[in-house]
């Protein structure tokens, strides 16, 4: 009888692990093999440097195109940024010989790709791409529709606004990969009423604290280009949208920090009103000129910042700036996530790779101290405080405050108070899915700062390199408008935006009330629409009655001859607590918009459709795109023709929103999905 328990005679067992090992043999072999060929690979492959430029049929730069490559499964996947002037550089692995593909699309265009053979270690790849077979212009509303109003005006029946929906969705999710971060459930934005026409006979003067935050501009932009929706309604706040544009404006011509400038046209989406812009301009200063810096950056490192939006982009912001920064020039670095900490103690700049290398080690991990953080960044710059110098704290965070000091009010106070010690605050917002834009607007507000979102590279060298003075330096403080319209040629007015800096008339003189910063080299722009007396306008206003016992007539003589408006401007000196006066006429003469102005008012026009204004007329998208690709300027950054691009994909948006029935609106959010709280 066999024994199967003896191993020596054929035992089963043995069998069973015989075939075992055999069954494992050969996936272990193979791994070994393709180890062995990626370790020879690997060290075959060197860094690569692919550049090139990405532009229309006419010559035209893409900016906002996207370029990415694949190669061998050794290559590393990325994506390039491009500049303005639509130039990409990408870097890469490969070795000698090797085939990489390198794509770019940009959405209204078809997308192309185009096989190089590595021969070298750098690369040029230039793109030219075509408009795609369903255009944006197609999409594009003509004059006398507005958004969420645009299905009448396509041929429903033809396919093309679904094709075109597939193609605006699959491009918000070929963004080299992009993960799930773009949501925007938990963002909160304050609520915004839009201005009224208000009478002039019963409400003659307006009174507003200047804004020079660009921040909604930036964000809007992120939910149109990457996101491919249109944005919350309350996430539109019309006067940054303008403001994000440079102008042509005069610098002082005397020792005043602001220079004040004014003309009067057509309105051009109601032609019985005119449109009064007011442009205010800071000296624009050589980074030499201004003050020595005492910086403390105070950077979210909690769990929120972990996308690639938003740590990984602060880090590439931040070591901008250093850059950009003169050696005697100091810097300390507090971060805060479950506790706020010290990375690094106030650090001259000559010692930038210390500075660098701080930066470099960030992580991502944990909840948000957001308050504590605060805290401590100020007793670092109180205590590193420079006479006569920019004492500041940059705080980059997305908002998401969620331990300890936390509630708005709390934080609020804590800078005021700060403030008054010469301390301001400068805000900058990343990422997307939780901002909290409503309450880092109210902090830099309060905090004598500025408030910018950054969204990508190219945005934090505009904010941090190339608009360095204005982010850091504050000239004027606590800046304020009044202006006071002539009956005799104004019946009524309104100003578009600044809902949320809009001050009692009272306030003007009282030096106690806070108002915004002008920082070097900023310009301001304010519009107003007004209505003129007699005109055929049919905008319903609302007249004071007739009063039994007094009356609000004025005499003839006593009203300015041909003024039709008088503006006063109140600001303080950086250090100083007692406000100084400028005052300035406007002519009631209308004349044919300069560059500057017809530009504003496309953007102004953009801001109104997206927040399906009533006052927004006749205008369109097409409208908006004809205004602002006549004013394009010089534009030497492309920030116009930016502009243009991204009107154009919003009106696709709106498009495609109108094929579906119409663009949601839902607690004050408008679009697929965007939710206001």
């Amino acid at each position: 009888m066999q024994n199967n328990l003896n191993p020596a005679v054929g035992s089963p067992r043995r069998t069973t692990t015989g075939r075992r090992i055999a069954l494992f043999a050969a996936p272990i072999a193979l791994l070994a093999a393709f180890v062995a060929v990626l370790s020879a690979n690997s060290a075959n492959q060197e860094e690569v440097t692919v550049t090139g430029y990405v532009r229309d049929a006419g010559g035209a730069a893409l900016p906002n195109a996207v370029v990415t490559y694949r190669g061998s499964i050794f290559g590393r996947p990325g994506a390039a940024q491009l500049d303005s002037a639509g130039r990409y550089t990408l870097r890469l692995s490969a070795g000698a010989g090797d085939t990489v593909t390198i794509f770019a699309r940009s959405l209204g265009f078809e997308p192309s790709q185009k096989e190089v053979v590595v021969s070298a270690d750098s690369l040029v790849v230039n793109f030219v791409l075509v408009p795609s077979s369903v255009g944006l212009e197609s999409a594009v509303p003509p004059v006398g529709s507005r958004r969420g109003a645009v299905a009448a005006e396509l041929d429903l029946s033809s396919p093309r606004p679904f094709v075109l929906q597939e193609k605006v969705a699959s491009f918000a999710t070929s963004m080299a990969g992009a993960p799930p971060y773009a949501q925007h459930d938990t963002e909160e934005y304050s609520y915004i009423s839009e201005n009224a026409f208000r009478s002039v006979r019963s409400d003659p003067l307006s009174t507003f604290s200047i804004d020079v935050d660009r921040a909604s501009y930036s964000n809007v932009r992120r939910f149109i280009m990457e996101q491919g929706t249109l944005p919350p309604v309350d996430a539109v706040r019309i006067e940054e949208l303008v403001n994000y544009f440079p102008y042509s404006y005069d610098e002082p011509d005397d020792d005043s920090p602001v220079a004040v400038s004014a003309e009067v046209a057509r309105a051009p989406w109601n032609a019985d009103h005119l449109l009064v812009r007011v442009g205010l301009q800071a000296p624009r200063l050589h980074l030499e000129d201004l003050p020595p810096n005492n910086l403390v950056f105070l950077i979210d490192v909690s769990g929120s910042m972990f996308p690639p939006n938003k740590l990984p982009l602060l880090k590439q912001a931040l070591a901008m700036l250093v850059n950009e920064l003169g050696a005697d020039d100091r810097i300390a670095i507090v971060v805060y996530a479950g506790n706020a900490g010290v990375v690094l103690p106030p650090t001259p700049v000559s010692n930038k790779e210390r500075i660098l290398g701080a930066l470099e080690q960030l992580q991502a991990g944990g909840s948000t101290a957001g308050g504590e953080g605060i805290r401590l960044a100020y007793r670092l710059a109180r205590e590193a405080h420079v006479k006569g110098g920019n004492n500041r704290v940059l705080l980059a965070t997305d908002g998401d405050f969620n331990v300890g000091v936390s509630s708005t009010s709390e934080l609020v106070r804590l800078v005021e108070e700060q403030r008054e010690h010469g301390t301001f605050l400068t805000v900058l917002g990343f990422g997307m899915g939780n901002l909290k834009d409503s309450r880092l607007e109210q902090l830099a507000d309060r905090g004598n700062g500025n408030y910018a979102y950054i969204d990508n590279v190219l945005e934090a060298r505009k904010v941090l390199v190339q608009e360095i003075g204005g982010t850091l330096a504050t000239v004027a403080k606590d800046v304020k408008l009044q202006l006071e319209f002539n009956p005799r040629y104004a019946r009524a007015y309104r100003l578009i935006g600044y809902e949320n800096r809009m001050l009692a008339n009272a306030d003007f003189d009282n030096d106690a009330k806070d108002a915004g910063e002008i920082g070097a080299g900023h310009s301001v722009t304010a519009l107003y629409e007004v209505i003129p007396t007699g005109s055929r306008s049919t905008v319903t206003v609302n007249e004071p009655p007739e009063l039994r016992y007094q009356t609000d007539r004025v005499a003839e003589e006593s009203m300015g001859d041909g003024e039709l408006l008088s503006l006063a401007l109140r600001y303080k000196l950086p250090n100083e607590n007692t406000s100084r006066l400028i005052r300035h006429v406007v002519r009631n003469e209308v004349a044919e918009p300069s560059v500057d102005l017809t530009f504003a008012s496309a953007v102004a026009g953009f801001g109104m459709l997206l927040r399906e204004s009533e006052h927004v007329g006749s205008w369109s998208f097409g409208a908006v795109l004809e205004a602002a690709e006549s004013a394009l300027g010089d534009d030497e950054d492309g920030y116009r023709r930016g502009f243009v691009e991204m009107v154009r994909r919003a009106a696709a948006l709106g498009a495609i929103a109108a094929d579906q029935g119409g663009v949601e609106v839902r607690d004050g959010a408008v679009g697929q999905g965007g939710t206001n709280h």
